[in-house]
């Protein structure tokens, strides 16, 4: 029994230092592991026929499951508005969990792809009334990862983060991420 013990210690022991060592070299661009990051986002609100350009500040942890599998959790909040003919339009908010499909290779380039759900909530401010609508749907992107140290990398991407009944968001996003 106690020997039992022992090499099950010693064999989570080994397996724990050789997945730490591996976890750090995921990629030779230096991206893996866990990591978190920044992102500005040039959104497109287009709501009613109306179209809104808006900017949003967002941050983003994650892991590298695999050197080709990433999960991540999004939130941010809107940071520049569009008046459209009297009509204010933001986007107040919004979050989501994601999954990334990462093209891994030698260079510091690390192409990927996003799929999740996001929550998001528009709103549409006149003079006499305020319109929100906070809203759950499936979201779908690319960009890429370019490296610029061992732990630094940035990246720009494009997102499609709402697409239901009369509103669709978009977003093109220039960011940074740090890798643990």
């Amino acid at each position: 029994m106690k020997h039992s013990r022992s090499l099950a210690v010693v064999l989570a022991s080994g397996l724990f230092a050789a997945s730490a060592a591996n976890a750090q070299d995921i990629y030779k661009s230096g991206v893996g592991g866990v990591y978190t990051g920044l992102n500005y986002t040039f959104m497109n609100l287009d709501a009613g026929g109306e179209d809104a350009d808006v900017g949003t500040l967002s941050a983003k942890a994650g892991v590298m499951a695999t050197p080709f599998l990433g999960f991540e959790a999004r939130g941010g909040f809107g940071v520049d508005d569009d008046r459209v003919r009297g009509i204010d339009y933001s986007v107040d908010n919004f979050f989501g969990g994601y999954a990334t499909f990462n093209i891994a290779n030698e260079s510091p380039i690390t192409p990927y792809a996003v799929l999740g759900f996001t929550r998001v909530e528009v709103e549409a401010e006149g003079p006499f009334n305020t319109v929100t609508d906070d809203e759950s749907d499936v979201s779908y992107g690319v960009g890429l990862n370019m490296a610029f140290a061992r732990n630094v990398s940035g990246n720009l991407e494009y997102m499609r983060y709402y697409d239901d009944d009369d509103v669709t968001v978009d977003g093109l996003g220039v960011g940074v991420q740090f890798n643990f």
